[in-house]
């Protein structure tokens, strides 16, 4: 246990924590519950802690798996590293290979999307069900200008490292709480970023946004794209919060047109972090759906 680990406790967030090292740096996961595995993989501003309720809720049924992307959560911060889409994806197959699942459930968010169905791309036939939530997995032209911001030069570095904004802002953006995040909800999702270094990883996520052909995870966001198709007649559910202004229900539409058989379940009073917004009916959702034939 790592001292920056030990040094954080919340009755929210009640699991054990596991590391597997990868080019000796530390990437921290939840494997918590018995049965079926259940990976989840989250996005940017968030870590683990996102699926804490999820987690709690299947975990009497499901085996799940819940890793830290490097740079956030309680990963290590490396401040010379490789902090694209390819890395992340190679880490999580590297944790499904030392975990030896032979087949899994996928639950995606927000980045998590792309690393999702990268990880689902290379790994097809161990892709069991997939459950898809305000995210993006195939290249598109619209970006947010609160996220463009981010992507330039200099100045996104200093606002999201130095000011902090972008993870300040998601505590009200991302929610449709009247007063954003708050009390201890609020303390957890802010820990792990928590200084100039510890926010590394939440600036190049914004940075690796492939906006163009020349970007360096654009060939990584097309293979991905191409590869949807191997998932069309497998069972995907779509988990949406209409209210989001950078995955928009644009983002849900366009997966429907990838996956047409998919069940789809759009939230209009919902925002970003709809396992926030509406933790009750999502879980639920998501439970029924991976227990209708948790064994296939």
């Amino acid at each position: 246990m790592s001292d920056y680990e030990s040094a954080f406790k919340s009755e929210e967030y009640p699991f054990s924590s596991n590391w597997i090292k990868i080019q000796n740096h530390k990437m921290h996961y939840l494997d918590h519950g018995t049965g079926f595995p259940v990976v989840m993989l989250h996005g940017n501003p968030t870590w683990s802690f996102f699926y804490r309720n999820l987690v709690k809720k299947l975990c009497s049924n499901f085996r799940c798996i819940v890793p830290d992307h490097m740079g956030c959560g309680l990963s290590d911060k490396p401040q010379i590293y490789d902090y694209c889409l390819t890395t992340h994806i190679d880490n999580c197959i590297s944790l499904i290979e030392k975990l030896k699942l032979k087949k899994f459930n996928l639950v995606v968010h927000d980045w998590g999307g792309a690393i999702g169905m990268g990880v689902a791309a290379r790994m097809a036939e161990k892709i069991n069900r997939l459950i898809i939530m305000n995210t993006s997995a195939f290249a598109d032209s619209f970006i947010p200008l609160r996220i463009a911001v981010g992507k330039i030069p200099i100045i996104g570095e200093f606002a999201i490292r130095q000011l902090n904004l972008f993870v300040q802002a998601a505590r009200y953006m991302a929610t449709v709480k009247e007063n954003g995040l708050q009390g201890e909800i609020l303390r957890c999702f802010l820990y792990p970023y928590n200084n100039f270094k510890n926010r590394i990883a939440v600036y190049n996520f914004v940075k690796d946004i492939p906006m163009h052909k020349f970007h360096r995870s654009y060939n990584e966001l097309k293979f991905i794209e191409k590869n949807l198709s191997l998932f069309k007649n497998r069972s995907i559910t779509l988990i949406w919060g209409c209210k989001d202004f950078c995955f928009t229900p644009h983002f849900m539409a366009r997966f429907k047109e990838f996956f047409p058989k998919a069940k789809c379940y759009p939230f209009y009073d919902a925002n970003h972090y709809i396992l926030e917004d509406k933790t009750a009916d999502v879980t639920e959702i998501i439970e029924n759906a991976f227990l209708k034939n948790e064994n296939n």
